[in-house]
């Protein structure tokens, strides 16, 4: 078995395993090639041992590197209101931090 983990950060939740990227919500301080730790470690299984956390595992922590940071495909936003000739199309493109996971700490 792999060893991975949960971890949270932008609200949200990702499985992470030691050596793959994971692309998360952009991170603003940090540039590419700066380390970053994710604290906020819910989940650990290093092969068949499991740490649950509650809802943090105690002293757990991933290790990453930044990659790059890039801008995802574009989607459109269209408000419309009946009626009232109201239109309004306007298109967004949410940015991403791409980091590799190098070390798992349970």
């Amino acid at each position: 078995m792999a060893k991975y983990a949960v971890v949270e950060t932008g609200g949200k939740q990702y499985r992470v395993e030691e050596g793959e990227p994971v692309i998360t919500e952009r991170f603003p301080d940090h540039d590419a090639g700066d380390e970053v730790v994710f604290d906020r470690v819910l989940f650990v299984r290093d092969g068949d041992e499991v740490k649950v956390g509650q809802p943090y595992v105690d002293g757990a922590q991933v290790v990453g590197t930044v990659d790059e940071e890039f801008k995802g495909d574009k989607i459109t936003v269209f408000k419309y209101k009946r009626k009232q000739r109201q239109r309004r199309k306007m298109g967004h493109r949410q940015r991403y931090t791409r980091t590799t996971v190098d070390d798992i700490q349970a």
